[in-house]
């Protein structure tokens, strides 16, 4: 199977098995991949992710996070798309959802928050947010 954007493929893996109620989820991974999980998980939006491969396809388990048996993640969203790509500089970067959420980009310093972005004075993609 070819996929042809692995990052919303894996947003929706989590999304959907969030609004499901299930514990873990399998996704596709790839070093930009396993950076967004570990922000997420930096963040307090999913408890814990562990890489593993799969028949020579690399992978992470990700355990899901709830609060009072509601999901932590509300909603997810893919904002720059392999067919529009969303560039942010610096100064345009703003808080996701009055700092309720998290914005992630890809810097020429790596993948980071919008937050951390901010205080490196640094622009780039904005790949999603997270609320």
């Amino acid at each position: 199977m070819s996929m042809s954007d692995i990052i919303a493929d894996s947003l929706t893996r989590i999304r959907n098995a969030q609004r499901a109620g299930h514990e873990q989820v399998d996704v596709y991974v790839n070093g930009l991949i396993e950076r967004m999980l570990k922000i997420l998980k930096d963040e307090g939006f999913i408890a814990e992710f562990i890489p593993y491969k799969d028949q020579s396809k690399p992978m992470a388990k990700v355990d899901l996070k709830y609060y009072k048996n509601k999901p932590v993640i509300r909603g997810m969203e893919r904002v720059s798309k392999p067919s529009r790509r969303v560039y942010q500089t610096c100064d345009e970067i703003k808080p996701a959802l009055n700092n309720i959420g998290l914005n992630i980009y890809s810097t020429s310093k790596g993948i980071m928050s919008g937050k951390e972005a901010r205080l490196q004075n640094v622009g780039g993609e904005f790949i999603c947010k997270v609320w």
